[in-house]
């Protein structure tokens, strides 16, 4: 396993839709392990492949709380069946948008389908953390930023100071 560089705001990579995998193979499960040394390195609780510079449709989430055992989950072509009128707030971060931090209001309940390690369909029905993480990280396979579902202003704000950071003209 190896700990792959995050990609970080505000690289254009991160707006861009994440490619369908085709099959569950050795490469894609070497890819999935990588991911998670990756996540569990930054340390986070999700991790999409674009984030790690690999377009693809791919997640891995763990939201096991401190002394709990760890319990990866790997999702595969996620796609959200249903989510629920219900809202939940959380203060969300991001790996790719590090030390920020700001509340972000989600349907409380998903339901998604996807494929899972085994190469076999999944349907899981979330909430709380697990559903918030889940569509965060989906946003990421879509090309959409936790950021973007804050106000402009504090966005635009985020943005600025990212890309004065990485010395680069905005791109996002």
């Amino acid at each position: 396993m190896t700990i792959k560089p995050l990609i970080i705001l505000p690289d254009p990579l991160l707006r861009q839709v994440s490619t369908p995998i085709e099959r569950v193979d050795a490469e894609l499960l070497t890819l999935v392990d990588d991911m998670l040394e990756t996540m569990y390195d930054a340390p986070g609780i999700g991790l999409a492949a674009v984030q790690i510079g690999t377009p693809r449709r791919l997640l891995v989430v763990d939201v096991a709380r401190e002394g709990e055992d760890k319990s990866p989950q790997v999702f595969i072509n996620p796609v959200i069946l249903t989510s629920s009128e219900e809202r939940s707030v959380y203060e969300e971060g991001c790996l790719s948008i590090p030390e920020y931090y700001a509340e972000v209001e989600r349907p409380a309940t998903v339901t998604i389908q996807h494929i899972g390690r085994d190469g076999k369909e999944h349907i899981v029905e979330a909430d709380g953390l697990l559903a918030t993480c889940l569509q965060h990280e989906i946003d990421h396979l879509n090309g959409v930023l936790f950021i973007d579902h804050i106000s402009r202003l504090k966005r635009e704000m985020v943005i600025k100071k990212f890309t004065k950071a990485a010395g680069k003209p905005k791109a996002v």
